[in-house]
């Protein structure tokens, strides 16, 4: 993710401009994305997200009429950005299905090592968080994981037309686990400051498939 371009301070109400309230929708969700994906929902506080872009508070509610409704915004804007990120490794035809699902993971580390394992996932701490957040959160965090597995799985299902995984793989099931054991891989990594959750779940993962 790229940083954030500081946005001039206004006065008064945001601009009526439709490319400026695109752009300052954006920022804010960038900032939020960044920060939560760090820090968690209930750790970040608006004001914060609101320094980071420099932008006045009023400027937050006109965009969003509440925290929840930032959040759930910005869970649909971080699904569009990892979905993008899915597809960019997972159906690359220049490489084999098993060869994708490793470039996807070591993509992965290396976005973790950027931020020096500072920051996971944005849909993962949300679910960690779940006790504590809105409840209409909940259904829109299954259905992100939902879309991720659904494309592990055709992922898998390439993989066994061509050969690279048993016959006996059940790669609706495998894509589920998958995404339960990446998640608890991240969150490790996270907690230690290291890759080598990821790289040892990867190496689990695939050697499970043969």
């Amino acid at each position: 993710m790229s940083n954030i371009s500081t946005i001039k301070r206004r006065r008064g109400r945001p601009p009526k401009d439709q490319t400026g309230f695109n752009d300052t929708k954006e920022a804010l969700l960038r900032s939020g994305m960044e920060l939560l994906t760090e820090k968690g929902y209930s750790a970040t506080g608006i004001d914060e997200i609101l320094r980071q872009v420099g932008v006045p508070k009023g400027s937050f509610y006109h965009y969003f009429g509440s925290k929840e409704v930032f959040g759930l915004e910005l869970i649909q804007y971080y699904s569009s950005f990892f979905r993008h990120k899915l597809d960019k490794f997972l159906t690359d035809q220049s490489l084999s299905p098993i060869e994708r699902l490793i470039a996807f993971s070591e993509d992965a580390v290396n976005g973790m090592a950027h931020y020096n394992f500072k920051r996971g996932c944005l849909v993962g701490n949300l679910g960690q968080e779940m006790s504590a957040l809105p409840e209409p959160f909940r259904a829109q965090l299954k259905t992100v994981f939902y879309d991720w597995q659904l494309k592990v799985q055709k992922c898998l299902e390439a993989a066994k037309e061509a050969g690279q995984i048993s016959d006996d793989v059940d790669c609706q099931q495998s894509a589920y686990i998958f995404w339960v054991g990446w998640e608890g891989a991240v969150l490790r990594a996270k907690l230690e400051r290291c890759p080598d959750a990821l790289i040892a779940f990867s190496k689990f993962y695939l050697d499970s498939l043969k």
